[in-house]
């Protein structure tokens, strides 16, 4: 009796076999609508296997932290020995000369490297031993007139040693006439480099606020609190500084990053100038799917060229690459999200029940409109 009952919850009541027509439009109709199932369901799991990106913002409360920047930056007609890289901030944290994780590789006129020189550490370019002749007092050379007692300056056994005792002095250094910097061939290391190009790549670690970073020829130093670069060195030289930023990123890396300076090339052509670009860092978070969380930044940046003095004249300013960066307020979260096998399962079931029901309703019309034709033409026939 209750079983009897229960064929009445039936939503799939059947018809007799011998009531059933079956047609060559209808098999056409549902061999269309089986494909398209198909079609439809093998791009749901492909969209299911796939992972959305989401983009939410709020503002940046983190704070004491560093600012990574990631470097690599060829300069096509700038010597190894004419570049220095600063750093500085709105902080008043002045970085001279950076040297720590900056590595300098030199490139021939061509633009290849010059393999009997590899990449150099920075920071070694400057540890220079002493060379001395037998004419020098043992352990305490000269230092031309820059010698300070009150500051610990007393001896000058190396260039480098004399170089920062006429910075702190607020002088200009000509190596030509400096025999500690004669003996050591910083003199004939710029003649011997003229002409030719250099990569610097690596990074530098600078406070989280607003500031800037600059690669300029010439040794830097404070004089009067202003920023200053020695190019007596380099008084016949040419600055030319067409570049290519093979890759410029504050922070990590992550799945779709896009750094907009990366692969930019920039060449001078009417005389010397100073490239300057502004940049907007967007601090990031990245989650993926398995969780993970990478603290990095994204950017913007706008750029503007300032000519110094055409070919043969005096520059009238610091020719240079100078980068100006600020950070955003804002910061955004990006994240991986994959879909629930439920909706997966959902939109399979909606696609084969509505083409079923979509392409039912079509071999239906074909099939009474073909059959009231037929009608029609019997009917025609008669009379």
């Amino acid at each position: 009796m209750l079983i009897s009952q229960l064929k009445k919850f039936d939503a799939y009541p059947k018809t007799v076999d011998d009531f059933r027509v079956k047609t060559y439009t209808g098999a056409i109709v549902s061999i269309i609508g089986g494909i398209f199932i198909l079609w439809l369901f093998f791009s749901q799991v492909t969209l299911y296997f796939s992972t959305d990106i989401h983009h939410e913002l709020f503002v940046d409360t983190t704070r004491g932290e560093k600012l990574k920047i990631n470097m690599d930056i060829t300069f096509h007609h700038l010597p190894c020995a004419y570049l220095s890289l600063d750093a500085m901030d709105v902080s008043g944290e002045h970085q001279f000369d950076v040297a720590h994780n900056i590595f300098k590789k030199r490139l021939s006129p061509t633009g290849q490297p010059i393999i009997e020189a590899p990449p150099v550490r920075e920071e070694e370019i400057n540890k220079k031993e002493a060379v001395r002749d037998n004419n020098d007092v043992v352990g305490c050379g000269s230092c031309y007139g820059a010698e300070d007692p009150s500051k610990g300056i007393t001896c000058c056994n190396t260039c480098e040693e004399v170089r920062v005792a006429y910075s702190k002095k607020g002088w200009g250094l000509d190596p030509s006439g400096i025999p500690q910097c004669i003996r050591e061939g910083f003199t004939k290391n710029l003649v011997e480099q003229n002409g030719e190009g250099c990569q610097v790549y690596g990074f530098i670690l600078v406070n989280k606020v607003a500031g800037n970073f600059h690669f300029a020829p010439g040794k830097s130093f404070q004089q009067h609190h202003m920023h200053v670069h020695d190019l007596q060195p380099f008084k016949d030289g040419a600055f030319n500084v067409s570049h290519t930023i093979n890759r410029l990123s504050f922070g990590n890396d992550f799945p779709g990053i896009k750094n907009p300076l990366d692969e930019v090339t920039k060449t001078e052509m009417i005389g010397v100038g100073m490239f300057q670009y502004f940049v907007k860092v967007v601090p990031t978070i990245y989650e993926g799917l398995n969780g993970n969380r990478i603290a990095t930044n994204q950017y913007s940046v706008t750029e503007h060229y300032r000519l110094l003095a055409k070919k043969g004249e005096e520059p009238s300013g610091l020719p240079g690459l100078f980068f100006m960066y600020d950070l955003s307020p804002i910061m955004m979260k990006v994240s991986e999200k994959g879909k629930s096998f439920a909706s997966f399962l959902t939109n399979v079931c909606a696609i084969i029940g509505g083409v079923f029901t979509v392409f039912g309703i079509f071999d239906s019309f074909i099939y009474y409109s073909t059959k009231n034709l037929q009608k029609k033409i019997d009917l025609g026939k008669t009379f």
